[in-house]
This record gives structure tokens, C-alpha cells and sequence, in this order.
């Protein structure tokens, strides 16, 4: 999907399809270094996650293997509830891996603590992360992220995964939308 296609929902692109691919095939090749002899694990958090997640395991060339898992801390609306809700959990026993969180934003980071902690105390080998966007006004807890995407302004944004109310996810950009499309759902 373009923005064209729904442009009357959309503020404005902030990262396009261009830089995105850019972006994905520049911290692919800077993993395929960094764990050049192993085969790390993948894990994206569903549902969003997986257009990120989709393109960055085309752009590796060393092999990986992939899980997902489902976390929720939002509702149908624009803000985190702040309470993590485990809805499907990995298949792949973590214990010794090589794991690498494969995730489409950080807004307050209270997800990501959560899993990062979560795959650690399973006995994770390693746990690192690429995040494709970080939305640094927004954070409540501090992440270590090895593998920077793009940072962006304290907006509302969907595409590439992203979404609000289930819609937006198929954009194939990044992209802010209009406060009017959501209205009444912030608090």
C-alpha cells in the first residue's frame, strides 16, 4: 500500500520505503560480521514486528532461524497500558542461543525490558537488539541497542508493520498519522 492510497489518513511520510531498505541492508551487514561462524536466533514480536523482520532475514547472508512471539502492552488505542500480556510464546528452547530481538519500535521500552529479561533468564547465550525506529521522549526504561534504525519525533506513526486499530500495518513506508483519524482515543 502508498500513501497515495490513503492519503486523507496520513500527516506526512516520515521514513520512506528507500530508507528503510537502506537502513535494513546497512545493520544486515554489520550482523553478518558480528556473528559471522554462528546462527543466531531471530525473534520478532508479533504482529508488528514482522515486515522488520521480514526484510531484515532476506537482507542477512549468514544463516538464522526465526521465532515469534505475541506481547501485548496496547489496547486498541495510541498509548501502552503498561501491563505485558503474553499471548503466544516461542516454539525454540533459547537455552545457549544466540538470540537477536528483531523489533519494529521502542516507544517506552517496558516490552523490550520485559523480553530482553525474559530470554536472559531462560538462558539465552547472547541478547541483542536491532530496532528499526526508537522513539526516545517516549521511553520509561533504558535499552541497550546495538543495532540503531532511525530516531524519530514523539508522533503517532504507522506502515511497515506498524499500525493503529489493525489498519496502516501494509504501508510500505513510515508514516505519521492524522490526529484526526485517532481523535478521542488519547487520554
Amino acid at each position: 500500500m502508498k500513501i497515495a492510497d490513503i492519503q486523507d489518513d496520513i500527516a506526512y511520510e516520515l521514513v520512506s520505503k528507500e530508507q528503510i531498505d537502506a537502513k535494513i541492508h546497512e545493520v544486515a551487514a554489520e550482523v553478518d560480521r558480528d556473528y559471522a561462524g554462528r546462527t543466531p536466533l531471530l525473534v520478532a514480536v508479533l504482529k508488528g514486528a514482522v515486515n522488520t523482520l521480514a526484510a531484515f532475514s532476506q537482507a542477512v547472508s549468514i544463516p538464522v532461524t526465526m521465532d515469534f512471539m505475541s506481547i501485548s502492552t496496547y489496547g486498541s488505542g495510541t498509548e501502552s497500558s503498561g501491563k505485558i500480556t503474553v499471548r503466544q510464546d516461542l516454539s525454540t528452547d533459547v537455552r545457549g542461543r544466540h538470540i537477536l530481538i528483531v523489533e519494529d519500535i521502542i516507544d517506552s521500552g517496558i516490552t523490550l525490558d520485559w523480553l530482553i529479561k525474559e530470554l536472559k533468564s531462560r538462558g539465552a547465550a547472547s541478547v541483542e537488539v536491532f530496532a528499526l525506529l526508537e522513539k526516545p521522549a517516549r521511553h520509561k526504561v533504558h535499552i541497550d541497542v546495538k543495532y540503531k534504525g532511525f530516531t524519530i519525533p514523539d508522533e503517532f506513526v504507522v506502515g511497515f508493520g506498524l499500525d493503529y486499530d489493525e489498519r496502516y500495518r501494509n504501508l510500505d513506508s513510515i508514516a505519521v498519522l492524522d490526529p484526526k483519524v485517532y481523535q478521542g482515543d488519547q487520554q
